[in-house]
């Protein structure tokens, strides 16, 4: 068990960091010092008390990453309930599954997402606040939540007379190995789980983070990922809240021109990122000079060469702001060229590896001391990891771990629960890979089917084919991913189409309609670019399940 608890970790750093700013929209340009978010939170938890919240009751939370998104969070953990982050691109109706799986009770909500939702559907929920302003949108019949609203500012008044101070900063008192955290990995009904995350993994990950000495109490940095993700939400989030350091909201999609404007005005001090965004850096920028006739062959050139890197690498740190110590990329494996030429020219990057249910964390190494096609060291005195093959140094086999970031498991979902874990109590990954003598892991390849959205969205194909399966003269289905873009493989029902006398010349017109109708099925990030149709019934293992490691470069 980790020795600091969770909570009283942000009741320390709120009484340290008073006056230092924690929080802006960099959009709105609106700041909030961790002063005002410990008095926004003091309001919401006086909101709370006043209808009658329990500690371990559960709070969904969805909408556009801002700071009171986080404010929410904070508010929600604080008070000793369990918080529950919705990722905002998820279609309604996996929103609806969500908020009602996890018996949420109340939800705070962009007032975008709030008119996309039906009341009638989440019936469990008591009362829903927007994130613009808190204000309520929603209370149930049997609620008076707007009336204790508007009387919030006279018994705040009533319970602080003299002002909220710093040291009016008092949180529940939770162990660590209560659950404060539901996090789902996917949305629909089907595929819906719903990781189960205690205090004791949370802090795993931030008293960890806080010895890596990349981030200090006043600096800033740039969130551009979803927060809704265990990755972003720990790194760019709990981590800086518990520092006292101050996060920027990009609240845009992080386009390349966008980025890297943002960088230059917040000159963050750290950099957390997927692979795709340091790709898209890389094809736009470094690529098409390298290209060049004259560049490729000064290159050739010894000495110019070394000049020529080092001129690539201040034109790169300058454009991401130039006042990182270093970028960390996770979430998914890297782009092996963008990897080796960027090692080449020594930029201060590194890679990681994670999962959801590690909250995210399981392995990390200092830039200076990243070593290519590894993921980092295995956490030391905090996780410990073995590979399920009798050469584990150099033989593949899955990657399997333990520790404090290991999650208690699945909500509701004991089967999922009892699957995810070996006999003797290892969490089995899903990804395949060896070590080495110094514990570092190197993934080899993937079990999961997961592919990474272009902005860091969890995407995954099983739950796309089983929409797809069931419209039109659909007989089976596989999703992939190609040249950045989704497209399905289709294996027609010929009999259906035989039957309609349809012809078969006139399928592909058949599958461009499908497709649109499965469009609006889906979150904007899982669109389907293409259907193209499959000659044949894919090839599937004994226990019928299609090998799906076989069409992925289809």
């Amino acid at each position: 068990m980790i020795k600091e608890n969770f909570i009283k970790l942000y009741e320390d750093s709120f009484r340290r960091n008073w006056n230092l700013p924690a929080l802006t929209d960099y959009s709105k340009e609106t700041t909030f010092t961790f002063r005002e978010v410990a008095g926004e939170i003091a309001r919401i938890h006086l909101l709370f008390e006043e209808c009658q919240v329990r500690q371990g009751d559960k709070i969904a939370l969805v909408g556009k990453d801002c700071a009171r998104w986080c404010i929410a969070y904070m508010a929600t953990v604080t008070y000793g309930a369990v918080i529950v982050p919705i990722l905002q691109d998820f279609n309604p109706n996996d929103i609806h599954h969500i908020i009602n799986h996890s018996d949420s009770a109340f939800l705070f909500v962009s007032d975008r997402i709030w008119d996309s939702l039906e009341e009638e559907r989440i019936e469990s929920v008591r009362g829903v606040f927007s994130l613009s302003d808190f204000r309520c949108l929603y209370q149930r019949n049997d609620e008076n939540i707007r009336k204790l609203l508007k009387e919030l500012d006279e018994r705040m008044n009533r319970k602080y007379p003299g002002g909220f101070t710093g040291q009016d900063v008092r949180y529940a008192d939770i162990d660590n190995d209560k659950v404060t955290l539901i996090n789902y990995t996917s949305g629909t009904t089907g595929f819906s789980k719903g990781v189960m995350l205690t205090g004791n993994n949370l802090a795993g990950n931030i008293t960890y983070a806080q010895t890596l000495d990349v981030i200090f109490r006043g600096e800033r940095m740039l969130c551009f990922l979803p927060l809704a993700h265990a990755y972003s939400c720990a790194f760019y989030f709990l981590v800086p809240m518990a520092l006292g350091a101050h996060v920027y909201f990009l609240g845009k999609t992080p386009s390349p021109k966008i980025l890297l404007k943002a960088f230059e005005e917040v000159k963050p001090h750290l950099i957390i990122t997927v692979p795709l965004i340091l790709e898209k850096i890389y094809k736009k920028m470094i690529l098409p000079q390298l290209n060049k006739r004259a560049m490729k062959l000064a290159l050739n050139i010894p000495l110019l060469d070394i000049r020529i890197y080092s001129q690539i690498r201040k034109r790169l740190v300058d454009a991401m702001g130039g006042n990182f110590r270093e970028v960390i990329v996770g979430g998914a494996a890297m782009n092996q060229e963008v990897t080796d030429f960027l090692f080449k020219i020594k930029f201060p990057f590194t890679i990681g590896y994670g999962m959801t249910e590690c909250a995210p964390l399981i392995s990390y190494d200092n830039h200076k001391e990243f070593i290519p096609g590894s993921c980092g060291q295995i956490l030391k005195g905090i996780m410990d990891v073995r590979i399920d093959s009798e050469d584990p140094y150099n033989t593949v086999g899955e990657i399997q771990v333990r520790g404090e970031n290991v999650m208690k498991g699945y909500y509701k979902n004991e089967e999922a629960t009892a699957n995810a874990f070996t006999k003797d109590g290892w969490l089995c990954t899903g990804d395949l890979g060896t070590i080495n003598e110094s514990r570092r892991i190197f993934i080899r390849g993937r079990n999961k089917t997961m592919i990474l959205g272009s902005s860091g969205q969890n995407i995954y194909p099983e739950e796309i084919e089983s929409k797809l399966n069931n419209l039109p003269f659909v007989m089976e289905s596989v999703v992939v991913e190609k040249n950045g873009k989704l497209v399905g493989l289709v294996y027609p029902d010929y009999d259906s189409v035989d039957g309609t006398g349809i012809s078969h010349q006139d399928l592909s017109a058949v599958m461009e309609q499908n497709r649109i109708e499965l469009n609006k099925l889906l979150a904007p990030y899982e669109s389907v670019a293409q259907l193209q149709l499959y000659p044949t019934e894919f090839e599937k293992t004994p226990k019928k399940s299609i090998k799906r490691y076989l069409y992925g470069k289809y």
